[in-house]
């Protein structure tokens, strides 16, 4: 097979692997947006009764190709709440409903609309603000942005309980930009090495599994955890 013909059929095959993922994310987003529409209604009324504001909160994060959308998650902060765009536990900007349900991941469910509308997709690099954008390597920047961003990948299962990281943290803007990116994108290379629907399908379960499964650490997590904890832990980007 000539050079040419290799790459032709190397493009075919990532496009019908895109296809794919995009019918996926579609079918799963819609199906999601409607199962769980009665938990979006007692939420946002949660949300609203709990502190002036809206329920729903968007923001600003930096997508494939370097394009700007605006992420879709419910409020747990105070409206006029100022700081930094990572939050640890405990931070004061947090609200009561808002805690619970930073806790239970059901701040993130909105994003499903922005899956179903092609902004993201369910399994992809978590986004980022433009500002944390700016920390990251330009490495590892590029490979973040040539993918769909997700709402749920190995990032998100393994270091779900990073706001907690952060708070237990000295100084956690250096913990986030030292520690956190780093094992990142170790993580973001794994997916990128391993992406297809197959690995998105699982990555989908092992974060619904995530989720009941509260306190207990994988052995891969607890590897995860002990790299952090280590000085240092990875060279800073």
């Amino acid at each position: 097979m000539t050079l040419a013909a290799h790459g032709a059929v190397t493009a075919r095959t990532k496009g019908k692997s895109e296809t794919a993922k995009r019918a996926f994310d579609v079918f799963a987003s819609a199906c999601g947006l409607v199962a769980l529409a009665p938990l979006f209604a007692v939420v946002a009324l949660a949300v609203k009764l709990d502190s002036p504001g809206p329920a729903f909160f968007r923001q600003t994060r930096i997508g494939r190709d370097g394009r700007p959308f605006l992420i879709w998650k419910f409020r747990s902060m105070r409206a006029a709440g100022r700081g930094p765009s990572f939050t640890a536990e405990g931070d004061s900007r947090i609200t009561r409903v808002g805690a619970w349900i930073r806790a239970a991941k059901a701040d993130e469910l909105p994003q499903l609309i922005n899956v179903l509308v092609g902004d993201m997709s369910l399994v992809g690099p978590r986004p980022e603000t433009p500002d944390l954008l700016e920390l990251y390597s330009p490495e590892h920047r590029a490979q973040m942005l040539s993918v769909q961003p997700g709402v749920t990948d190995y990032a998100s299962l393994f270091l779900r309980n990073e706001g907690a990281l952060l708070a237990q943290s000295d100084d956690p803007a250096r913990f986030y930009r030292d520690k956190l990116i780093p094992m990142k994108a170790l993580l973001l290379q794994r997916y990128l090495a391993e992406m297809s629907l197959r690995a998105d399908i699982r990555i989908v379960l092992l974060t619904v599994a995530a989720l009941f499964r509260r306190s207990a650490k994988t052995e891969e997590e607890a590897s995860l955890h002990a790299l952090l904890a280590e000085k240092p832990c990875l060279p800073s980007t």
